[in-house]
């Protein structure tokens, strides 16, 4: 990981919360680049000051898939008590397509019982986005929430996994 990368990622626990919007806005600027940044930048969207967390966004927006080394943390995050660090971690997971299949029961949790609707609403996604035919039951009782954008996830998830 390149020296400015490891420094940035510090500055995201700073005690200065100026600090930490900098670092996350410079990682906003490296795009896919800021890879290695992606559990702090993940965490940073659960900060307390508004300026960090959008700017985490910001850079999660631009981030791509992380690295698979990154998914048992991941996995972690989806139940944080921040709805927006659970989001971005099952968003994340969605990233990295099939090869995150083994991550499907963390997301069958989330989709039945996360306190967040923003992160069941994302668990759903993600499970169409890893494709595993082990998601549908799952996906088939989210297709009946009664939360109409939950439903319509699922049932989108659904269909990418059959065909």
């Amino acid at each position: 990981m390149p020296a400015n990368i490891s420094t940035l990622i510090a500055a995201l626990s700073a005690p200065n919360a100026e600090q930490r919007a900098q670092a996350a806005e410079q990682l906003a600027q490296l795009g896919p680049d800021a890879q290695p940044a992606a559990i702090a930048l993940v965490l940073a969207c659960g900060d307390e000051a508004e300026e960090v967390r959008q700017w985490a966004t910001s850079a999660l927006e631009e981030l791509g898939p992380p690295v698979v080394s990154d998914m048992d943390q991941l996995i972690s995050l989806i139940e944080a008590k921040s709805p927006d660090v659970g989001y971005w971690a099952a968003t994340l997971l969605g990233r990295l397509g099939a090869d995150a299949a083994v991550v499907v029961d963390a997301l069958v949790r989330a989709v039945a019982s996360s306190a967040a609707l923003s992160v069941r609403q994302r668990a759903a996604w993600a499970m169409g986005e890893i494709g595993s035919p082990a998601a549908i039951p799952s996906l088939k009782t989210a297709a009946s929430d009664p939360d109409p954008r939950l439903a319509r996830l699922a049932q989108e998830a659904i269909e990418q996994i059959t065909g």
